[in-house]
């Protein structure tokens, strides 16, 4: 059975740290804290899980902490984990057994990291990240600020488990006075490093900084599919504020150059058509939506909405505009069966059963 060093960096997780180490304790060999300057009762919690609990003299970068906290591990592998992480009873069960049971060792291994839930706690946001690493195959982490764990060669083993992450505050000012700091020391904005940047930029609402960082990111001769295809979806977004409608419509069928067409990128473009009234379009690209896969192995955010109610709820609304009304009761009764419930929905259903003479 393989052995598990999990190793985290942590400030001020008070709230949260004991939910995520308790979720995990029977479950890895070694727990490694790295606390990086906290004046609140984390280091305490943490030492009621482990007697390493180490400090860190913070240097506004990310990746050099955990770097430090992978240096620190001994057993074969090492489990990387936020403070505001957990895994549920299904996540653990499979974890286990996946300890017990591995027959070959990989160097690397996929975990799903789901984002955001509905009012049910069902997944609707997730991505995929390498979880744990061969700690023999010494891979290092990546930036100051939205670090990545750098896998590019090795042996890959894919899974469905999950941790759920439950972010834990606004990260916005802080990574931005990172990126100000490593731009002052002569820190190069190239790369993935430039693609968060611009959208650091974004979230502040300066959208022609961001649009013109996202435009210098794809002149860069390489980059992260996943990454390409964000960055088209956000500079769309960039001139979708900036009142650049071409722009934004170009942007986002040039996603298309990187990959198949992604559910999101089909709504946004369903979007434009729709807000240009040019309803048959907005239907033609909806319903790309609802057909659309991800290829195997895809590694970015994908959101269960783009492919589920969304279209169905603006299917619906365009049907109606082309007088389509039974189509149109067709998906609003489709969106209910997402979001049984929902006001709006219900109040479609009965005007469009009226105008059908159902009622």
């Amino acid at each position: 059975m393989i052995t598990v060093s999990l190793c985290m960096i942590v400030k001020d997780e008070e709230k949260v740290i004991g939910r995520c180490l308790a979720s995990v304790r029977d479950l890895v060999d070694e727990i490694i804290i790295v606390d990086t300057g906290s004046s609140d009762r984390t280091k305490d919690i943490a030492a009621g899980y482990t007697d390493r609990v180490l400090d860190w003299e913070w240097t506004d970068d990310f990746a050099a902490a955990r770097n430090y906290s992978f240096d620190q591990a001994t057993m074969d592998y090492i489990m990387w984990l936020d403070a505001d992480d957990v895994l549920y009873e299904k996540d653990r069960v499979k974890f286990a057994e996946l300890k017990q049971s591995l027959s070959w060792e990989p160097d690397a291994i996929i975990f799903n990291y789901d984002l955001a839930f509905d009012p049910n706690g069902n997944t609707i946001a997730s991505s995929r990240r390498y979880r744990l690493v061969k700690r023999s195959q010494g891979y290092r982490w990546f930036n100051p600020v939205h670090e990545y764990l750098n896998v590019t060669e090795g042996k890959v083993l894919d899974t469905d488990i999950a941790v759920s992450h439950h972010r834990a505050g606004d990260h916005t000012a802080r990574n931005m006075a990172i990126f100000q700091k490593w731009i002052e020391n002569g820190g190069k904005l190239e790369g993935r490093t430039l693609f968060f940047y611009a959208n650091e930029l974004l979230d502040q609402k300066r959208y022609q900084e961001a649009a013109a960082c996202y435009e210098t990111y794809f002149g860069e001769p390489i980059g992260y599919r996943e990454d390409r295809i964000a960055a088209c979806a956000k500079l769309a977004e960039c001139y979708h504020h900036l009142g650049r409608k071409d722009k934004q419509l170009d942007t986002l069928f040039k996603s298309f150059h990187y990959d198949v067409p992604h559910a999101d990128i089909c709504c946004a473009v369903a979007g434009c058509f729709e807000g240009r009234e040019e309803w048959g379009l907005a239907v033609y690209w909806y319903n790309r939506a609802l057909e659309s896969l991800l290829p195997e192995g895809y590694m970015g955010v994908v959101s269960a909405a783009y492919q589920t109610w969304v279209p169905h709820v603006q299917l619906c609304f365009c049907y109606a505009r082309l007088g389509h009304l039974q189509l149109a009761l067709e998906h609003n009764n489709l969106a209910l069966s997402y979001l049984p419930g929902e006001v709006n929905l219900l109040e479609n259903k009965k005007r469009l059963e009226q105008a059908l003479g159902l009622l």
